[in-house]
């Protein structure tokens, strides 16, 4: 696609994203009207319809389209990082790293801030991911050596998360509710709590995207052309993990998002990197958001987890990419 067509693309994508937010808002234990939506945004009047919408439905969607946006660019930095079309923060084991150390905070450190779970996500999910690149040669080994590695060390890091949570007693059915991934009850300040994780992900692969793109090449070619790669491979795997420490203690490990979306973007073939990353965001907030509206109307009044729906959607496409082994990170095949 050209510039002109990428950015179509990546303006009606986001126009899905919002009317599915949109929608998202006229649907849940109390259905409203449009009119009711329309009226309610424009003039907030306080009302329970003002409440339902400004309070609880609109911030919950806008935190699962950025959550959406930091995920899928996660993704797709991970998988230019290591060549590798089979890795995201799922299957890197990004995100049991950054989840398990923040469970065990909760339920043996509960004096320690909220505030600090991000940063305590981001150690373990670089911990973890630098365990999976070591297992798998630094991420050069072959797609299944790098997934069997990170479910290895998601595995490993699963069993610590359930074990701990056998010790909660009473909590743990929020903590398993978090841990399936999920935007209920989410509000303005969760989303302000994870905009500038994901922000400082998206905005940082956009600045960096003629890094990112050398990383498609060789690590002799890449450092041909000058990249420094012991300098610039720790900086991009930081910048893949913020997003994932952002989202993380919001909304728990919400799956397959970070792999579906940037092979999507790939087969859409934009020209450039800057426009790949861009539909990925794009993408990633259509997906979550859509995935989000689904998970709190296929049972109301009752709620499904977010990460079930966005693993049913996401497995096959896992499961394809398995099985056909050769998806090129040009969306091609070998």
């Amino acid at each position: 696609m050209s510039p002109r067509q990428s950015f179509m693309a990546i303006g009606l994508i986001v126009i899905a994203a919002i009317l599915a937010a949109m929608f998202g808002l006229l649907i849940g234990a109390k259905t409203l009207s449009i009119e009711t939506v329309i009226r309610v945004l424009l003039a907030p009047d306080g009302k329970v319809e003002s409440i339902l919408v400004w309070t609880l439905r609109l911030p919950r969607s806008l935190t699962a389209a950025a959550g959406g946006a930091g995920l899928a660019v996660s993704g797709y930095v991970l998988q230019t990082l290591t060549r590798n079309p089979l890795a995201d923060p799922g299957i890197t084991g990004v995100t049991s790293g950054a989840v398990a150390p923040i469970v065990c905070c909760f339920v043996f450190l509960p004096l320690v801030s909220p505030g600090y779970y991000p940063f305590i996500g981001l150690a373990g999910g670089l911990a973890a991911a630098s365990v999976t690149f070591w297992v798998s040669h630094g991420g050069q080994g072959r797609p299944l050596q790098l997934a069997l590695g990170g479910v290895s060390v998601s595995l490993f890091l699963g069993a610590i998360t359930t074990y701990v949570l056998l010790l909660t007693g009473p909590q743990s059915a929020s903590l398993l509710f978090w841990l399936a991934g999920g935007f209920q009850g989410r509000t303005w300040s969760h989303l302000f709590y994870m905009l500038p994780w994901t922000i400082a992900g998206v905005a940082g692969a956009l600045l960096l995207r003629r890094v990112i793109a050398m990383f498609m090449l060789s690590d002799h070619a890449a450092a041909g052309m000058g990249l420094q790669l012991g300098l610039w491979k720790p900086l991009i795997l930081v910048l893949a993990v913020l997003p994932v420490a952002g989202v993380a203690p919001v909304a728990g490990p919400v799956a397959f998002v970070g792999l579906a979306a940037p092979h999507i973007a790939r087969l859409l073939k934009p020209r450039g990197t800057g426009w790949e990353i861009g539909l990925c965001a794009a993408l990633g907030a259509l997906i979550v958001t859509v995935a989000d509206v689904l998970a709190r109307s296929i049972a109301i009044p009752r709620e499904l987890p977010v990460g079930i729906v966005t693993a049913l959607l996401g497995g096959p496409v896992f499961i394809y990419l398995v099985q056909r082994g050769r998806l090129s990170l040009a969306g091609e095949t070998r």
